[in-house]
């Protein structure tokens, strides 16, 4: 037996950390506007408590990216595939990740897949050259460390 996952990552702002990542992977923002409605009619969330994001509600505290052709729910808009979830913490990130994702740029594509990481938001931390191979390990906006191989 397999079992479906998630890789859930805490943070300050998930809806930003859903749009970086998003674009970082080429991953779709899940759109969850079906499942709030729901809620509302039933009176489980209030009005005030969605957000509105990229022009549809959104949960306040949880934000998910999946990939665009993995299956998901169309009554909920949750994957069911390769996915991450944010979700809102009180405290800031104050050490080195114990899990990170390394981004596969391509043969030859590093640089240029830095450079464009660098443009929406993430900053280069150090490059590793050792005998197993080479990477560039950065920081996405909240300071997650990730590596591009």
């Amino acid at each position: 037996m397999t079992l479906h996952w998630k890789l859930v990552i805490d943070a300050e702002e998930p809806r930003s950390q859903a749009d970086f990542w998003a674009a970082a992977l080429g991953y779709e923002l899940e759109d969850h506007s079906a499942l709030i409605g729901q809620l509302l009619t039933a009176g489980a969330v209030k009005a005030e408590e969605v957000p509105e994001w990229n022009g549809r509600p959104a949960f306040r505290d949880y934000a998910a990216v999946r990939h665009p052709d993995d299956p998901y729910e169309e009554h909920t808009g949750t994957g069911l595939g390769r996915r991450l979830l944010f979700q809102r913490v009180p405290e800031k990130k104050t050490g080195k990740n114990r899990l990170h994702l390394d981004v596969h740029a391509g043969e030859g594509r590093r640089d240029e897949e830095v450079a464009r990481l660098e443009a929406l938001g993430a900053r280069e931390l150090y490059r590793i050259k050792e005998p197993i191979g080479e990477w560039v390990t950065m920081a996405d906006p909240e300071g997650n460390e990730f590596c591009v191989q």
